[in-house]
Protein backbone atom coordinates (compact mmCIF):
# COMPACT_ATOMS: atom_id res chain seq x y z
CA UNK A 1 0.00 0.00 0.00
CA UNK A 2 1.07 3.56 -0.23
CA UNK A 3 1.18 5.47 2.84
CA UNK A 4 2.66 7.97 4.32
CA UNK A 5 3.87 8.19 8.05
CA UNK A 6 3.52 11.52 10.07
CA UNK A 7 5.46 11.03 13.12
CA UNK A 8 9.22 9.53 13.64
CA UNK A 9 9.87 9.70 16.82
CA UNK A 10 10.28 6.89 19.84
CA UNK A 11 7.68 4.88 18.39
CA UNK A 12 6.76 5.97 14.99
CA UNK A 13 10.48 5.63 13.70
CA UNK A 14 10.24 1.76 14.65
CA UNK A 15 6.44 1.67 13.17
CA UNK A 16 7.45 3.19 9.79
CA UNK A 17 10.50 0.64 9.43
CA UNK A 18 8.11 -2.37 9.98
CA UNK A 19 5.90 -0.79 7.38
CA UNK A 20 8.93 -0.69 4.29
CA UNK A 21 10.35 -4.48 5.74
CA UNK A 22 6.75 -5.53 4.61
CA UNK A 23 6.79 -4.20 0.97
CA UNK A 24 4.69 -1.22 1.41
CA UNK A 25 5.79 2.30 -0.29
CA UNK A 26 6.22 4.74 2.33
CA UNK A 27 6.18 8.53 2.65
CA UNK A 28 7.57 9.91 5.91
CA UNK A 29 7.71 13.30 7.35
CA UNK A 30 8.53 14.58 10.89
CA UNK A 31 8.26 17.79 12.80
CA UNK A 32 12.08 18.05 13.51
CA UNK A 33 13.23 17.81 10.44
CA UNK A 34 16.28 15.09 9.37
CA UNK A 35 15.10 12.08 10.99
CA UNK A 36 14.18 9.61 7.87
CA UNK A 37 13.93 5.86 8.00
CA UNK A 38 15.55 3.70 5.93
CA UNK A 39 13.68 2.92 1.88
CA UNK A 40 11.43 5.22 2.51
CA UNK A 41 10.49 8.33 0.90
CA UNK A 42 11.01 12.25 3.01
CA UNK A 43 8.28 14.71 2.89
CA UNK A 44 8.74 18.32 3.02
CA UNK A 45 5.47 18.60 4.69
CA UNK A 46 2.18 16.37 6.03
CA UNK A 47 0.43 17.61 2.62
CA UNK A 48 3.15 16.77 0.55
CA UNK A 49 3.62 13.45 2.33
CA UNK A 50 -0.07 12.82 1.82
CA UNK A 51 -0.06 13.59 -1.65
CA UNK A 52 -1.38 10.30 -3.60
CA UNK A 53 -1.67 7.86 -0.84
CA UNK A 54 -3.74 5.51 0.14
CA UNK A 55 -3.37 5.54 3.80
CA UNK A 56 -2.14 8.57 6.19
CA UNK A 57 -0.84 7.41 9.71
CA UNK A 58 0.17 9.56 12.15
CA UNK A 59 2.10 8.90 15.08
CA UNK A 60 2.65 12.08 17.22
CA UNK A 61 2.37 13.61 21.07
CA UNK A 62 -0.43 15.27 21.29
CA UNK A 63 -4.21 16.63 20.82
CA UNK A 64 -2.78 20.11 19.68
CA UNK A 65 0.32 18.15 17.50
CA UNK A 66 -2.64 16.23 15.26
CA UNK A 67 -4.59 19.18 14.87
CA UNK A 68 -2.22 20.79 13.19
CA UNK A 69 -0.77 17.95 11.03
CA UNK A 70 -4.43 17.45 10.06
CA UNK A 71 -5.44 20.94 9.97
CA UNK A 72 -2.76 23.31 9.53
CA UNK A 73 -1.79 25.68 6.60
CA UNK A 74 0.42 22.49 5.19
CA UNK A 75 -1.56 20.05 6.58
CA UNK A 76 -2.93 16.71 5.41
CA UNK A 77 -6.47 18.01 4.88
CA UNK A 78 -5.44 19.92 1.74
CA UNK A 79 -4.31 16.59 0.26
CA UNK A 80 -7.46 14.25 1.00
CA UNK A 81 -8.89 12.34 -1.57
CA UNK A 82 -12.30 10.29 -1.78
CA UNK A 83 -11.48 6.82 -0.25
CA UNK A 84 -8.35 8.03 0.98
CA UNK A 85 -8.26 6.90 5.14
CA UNK A 86 -6.31 8.84 7.75
CA UNK A 87 -5.14 6.78 11.30
CA UNK A 88 -4.05 8.17 14.16
CA UNK A 89 -1.62 6.21 16.61
CA UNK A 90 -0.89 8.96 18.93
CA UNK A 91 -2.94 9.14 22.34
CA UNK A 92 -4.72 12.08 22.34
CA UNK A 93 -8.42 13.54 23.48
CA UNK A 94 -11.68 11.33 22.08
CA UNK A 95 -13.93 14.48 21.51
CA UNK A 96 -10.82 16.03 19.78
CA UNK A 97 -10.56 12.63 17.80
CA UNK A 98 -14.59 12.63 16.91
CA UNK A 99 -14.26 16.09 16.04
CA UNK A 100 -11.13 15.79 13.25
CA UNK A 101 -12.70 12.32 11.72
CA UNK A 102 -16.27 14.69 11.34
CA UNK A 103 -14.03 17.37 9.48
CA UNK A 104 -12.01 14.55 7.08
CA UNK A 105 -14.78 12.48 6.45
CA UNK A 106 -17.15 15.63 5.08
CA UNK A 107 -14.24 15.67 2.19
CA UNK A 108 -14.66 11.85 1.30
CA UNK A 109 -11.56 10.32 4.10
CA UNK A 110 -12.41 7.35 6.59
CA UNK A 111 -11.01 8.03 10.15
CA UNK A 112 -9.64 5.69 12.49
CA UNK A 113 -8.05 6.00 15.62
CA UNK A 114 -5.32 3.46 16.47
CA UNK A 115 -3.69 3.96 19.71
CA UNK A 116 -1.44 1.35 20.87
CA UNK A 117 0.38 -0.34 23.52
CA UNK A 118 3.41 -2.14 23.81
CA UNK A 119 6.22 0.26 23.72
CA UNK A 120 9.32 1.12 22.61
CA UNK A 121 10.13 -2.77 23.01
CA UNK A 122 6.70 -3.74 20.92
CA UNK A 123 7.12 -0.76 17.80
CA UNK A 124 10.50 -2.16 17.29
CA UNK A 125 9.92 -6.03 17.30
CA UNK A 126 6.59 -4.90 15.46
CA UNK A 127 4.57 -6.41 18.54
CA UNK A 128 2.41 -3.39 19.41
CA UNK A 129 -1.08 -3.87 20.05
CA UNK A 130 -3.37 -1.16 18.12
CA UNK A 131 -6.65 -0.08 19.91
CA UNK A 132 -8.90 0.79 17.67
CA UNK A 133 -12.60 3.05 16.59
CA UNK A 134 -13.68 3.43 13.43
CA UNK A 135 -16.18 1.97 10.65
CA UNK A 136 -15.48 -2.19 10.13
CA UNK A 137 -15.28 -1.60 6.69
CA UNK A 138 -12.39 1.23 6.74
CA UNK A 139 -10.27 -0.98 9.45
CA UNK A 140 -10.54 -4.05 7.13
CA UNK A 141 -8.78 -1.91 4.24
CA UNK A 142 -5.93 -1.10 6.76
CA UNK A 143 -5.84 -5.08 8.31
CA UNK A 144 -2.11 -5.53 6.45
CA UNK A 145 -0.48 -2.30 7.70
CA UNK A 146 -1.51 -3.13 11.27
CA UNK A 147 -0.24 -6.86 10.25
CA UNK A 148 3.08 -5.07 9.52
CA UNK A 149 3.53 -3.44 12.64
CA UNK A 150 1.58 -5.64 15.66
CA UNK A 151 0.44 -8.63 16.03
CA UNK A 152 -3.09 -8.00 16.81
CA UNK A 153 -5.80 -5.32 17.38
CA UNK A 154 -9.32 -4.64 19.06
CA UNK A 155 -11.97 -2.65 17.93
CA UNK A 156 -13.46 -1.04 20.33
CA UNK A 157 -16.40 0.81 18.60
CA UNK A 158 -16.65 3.94 16.01
CA UNK A 159 -14.13 6.51 15.95
CA UNK A 160 -13.25 8.06 19.43
CA UNK A 161 -13.74 4.81 21.61
CA UNK A 162 -10.10 3.25 20.13
CA UNK A 163 -8.79 6.81 22.14
CA UNK A 164 -11.12 6.03 25.40
CA UNK A 165 -10.34 2.51 25.42
CA UNK A 166 -6.63 3.82 25.51
CA UNK A 167 -6.99 6.34 28.42
CA UNK A 168 -8.55 3.49 30.13
CA UNK A 169 -5.61 1.03 30.07
CA UNK A 170 -3.27 4.15 30.72
CA UNK A 171 -5.05 4.63 33.79
CA UNK A 172 -4.70 1.33 35.21
CA UNK A 173 -1.12 1.04 34.30
CA UNK A 174 -0.29 4.32 35.86
CA UNK A 175 -2.15 3.42 38.91
CA UNK A 176 -0.59 -0.49 39.01
CA UNK A 177 3.21 0.92 38.78
CA UNK A 178 2.12 3.64 41.22
CA UNK A 179 1.20 0.88 43.95
CA UNK A 180 4.08 -1.64 42.59
CA UNK A 181 6.30 1.52 43.54
CA UNK A 182 4.96 2.21 46.80
CA UNK A 183 5.74 -1.14 47.82
CA UNK A 184 8.81 -1.65 47.26
CA UNK A 185 9.53 1.58 49.25
CA UNK A 186 8.14 0.83 52.03
CA UNK A 187 9.64 -3.24 51.52
CA UNK A 188 12.98 -1.23 51.66
CA UNK A 189 12.27 1.06 54.42
CA UNK A 190 12.06 -2.57 56.19
CA UNK A 191 14.59 -3.69 55.29
CA UNK A 192 13.31 -6.07 52.67
CA UNK A 193 15.42 -6.82 49.66
CA UNK A 194 13.16 -6.12 46.12
CA UNK A 195 14.78 -9.35 44.35
CA UNK A 196 13.72 -11.10 47.52
CA UNK A 197 9.98 -9.88 47.59
CA UNK A 198 9.33 -10.35 43.27
CA UNK A 199 8.97 -13.87 43.73
CA UNK A 200 6.51 -13.47 45.97
CA UNK A 201 4.39 -10.69 44.11
CA UNK A 202 4.46 -12.79 41.14
CA UNK A 203 3.21 -16.21 42.83
CA UNK A 204 0.63 -14.44 44.17
CA UNK A 205 -3.27 -12.54 43.24
CA UNK A 206 -1.25 -9.02 42.83
CA UNK A 207 1.08 -10.00 39.96
CA UNK A 208 0.92 -8.27 37.17
CA UNK A 209 1.96 -7.65 33.25
CA UNK A 210 2.80 -4.32 34.60
CA UNK A 211 5.21 -5.42 37.28
CA UNK A 212 6.69 -8.38 34.84
CA UNK A 213 7.50 -5.84 32.43
CA UNK A 214 9.10 -2.70 34.73
CA UNK A 215 10.81 -4.85 37.24
CA UNK A 216 13.67 -5.52 35.56
CA UNK A 217 14.15 -2.01 34.74
CA UNK A 218 13.84 -1.18 38.84
CA UNK A 219 16.24 -3.66 39.62
CA UNK A 220 18.95 -2.15 37.30
CA UNK A 221 17.92 1.18 38.20
CA UNK A 222 17.47 1.95 34.33
CA UNK A 223 14.99 4.63 33.66
CA UNK A 224 15.61 5.04 30.23
CA UNK A 225 12.22 5.88 28.05
CA UNK A 226 10.89 3.16 27.04
CA UNK A 227 7.16 5.71 27.96
CA UNK A 228 8.55 8.81 28.54
CA UNK A 229 6.87 10.03 32.06
CA UNK A 230 5.93 13.23 30.08
CA UNK A 231 3.85 11.60 27.75
CA UNK A 232 2.22 8.94 30.67
CA UNK A 233 1.98 12.61 32.44
CA UNK A 234 0.26 13.93 29.53
CA UNK A 235 -2.23 10.80 29.20
CA UNK A 236 -3.55 10.87 32.63
CA UNK A 237 -4.21 14.80 32.09
CA UNK A 238 -6.16 13.40 29.10
CA UNK A 239 -8.00 10.90 31.29
CA UNK A 240 -9.09 13.42 33.79
CA UNK A 241 -10.20 15.90 31.27
CA UNK A 242 -11.97 13.00 29.47
CA UNK A 243 -13.91 12.16 33.26
CA UNK A 244 -14.75 15.37 33.77
CA UNK A 245 -16.14 15.82 30.46
CA UNK A 246 -18.03 12.41 31.55
CA UNK A 247 -19.17 13.64 35.21
CA UNK A 248 -16.98 10.76 36.53
CA UNK A 249 -14.86 11.15 39.27
CA UNK A 250 -11.34 9.38 39.52
CA UNK A 251 -9.74 10.40 43.27
CA UNK A 252 -6.97 7.68 42.34
CA UNK A 253 -5.61 9.01 39.42
CA UNK A 254 -5.82 12.65 40.67
CA UNK A 255 -3.24 11.46 43.39
CA UNK A 256 -1.05 9.75 41.12
CA UNK A 257 -1.50 13.27 38.90
CA UNK A 258 0.34 15.03 42.09
CA UNK A 259 3.26 12.19 41.48
CA UNK A 260 3.86 12.93 37.98
CA UNK A 261 3.72 16.86 38.29
CA UNK A 262 6.41 16.54 40.92
CA UNK A 263 8.44 14.29 39.20
CA UNK A 264 8.22 16.62 36.31
CA UNK A 265 9.38 19.57 38.31
CA UNK A 266 12.28 17.16 39.56
CA UNK A 267 13.50 16.98 36.14
CA UNK A 268 12.50 13.45 35.26
CA UNK A 269 10.47 14.28 32.51
CA UNK A 270 12.28 12.54 29.38
CA UNK A 271 12.91 10.18 31.77
CA UNK A 272 10.92 6.73 31.56
CA UNK A 273 7.63 6.78 34.11
CA UNK A 274 8.91 4.16 36.41
CA UNK A 275 11.09 7.14 37.38
CA UNK A 276 8.52 8.25 39.68
CA UNK A 277 9.33 5.57 41.99
CA UNK A 278 13.04 7.68 42.40
CA UNK A 279 10.46 10.19 44.51
CA UNK A 280 9.03 8.24 47.04
CA UNK A 281 12.67 6.59 47.63
CA UNK A 282 13.74 10.74 48.20
CA UNK A 283 11.23 11.23 50.42
CA UNK A 284 11.47 7.76 52.47
CA UNK A 285 15.19 8.24 52.52
CA UNK A 286 15.96 4.71 50.68
CA UNK A 287 16.74 3.33 47.61
CA UNK A 288 15.55 0.12 45.39
CA UNK A 289 17.61 -1.63 43.50
CA UNK A 290 18.75 -5.59 42.81
CA UNK A 291 22.20 -7.11 42.96
CA UNK A 292 23.30 -6.22 39.21
CA UNK A 293 22.84 -2.31 40.06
Amino acid sequence: MRVAFLGLGIMGHAMASNLVKAGHEVTVWNRTPGKTVEGARVGSSPAEAAQGVEVVWMCVSDTSAVEGILLGPQGVEQSLADGMTVVDSSTISPSATRRFAQRLRAKGADYVDAPVTGSKIGAENGTLIFIVGGEEAAIEKIKPLFAAMGKIFFRMGETGKGQAAKLVMNLQIALIYEGFAEALTLAAKFGIDAETLLPLINKSMVHSGVVEYKAPFVLNRDFSPNFPLRLMRKDIHLALDAAREMRVKLPGLETVEEIYDLAAEEGQADLDYAATLTLLEKWAGVEVKGAAA
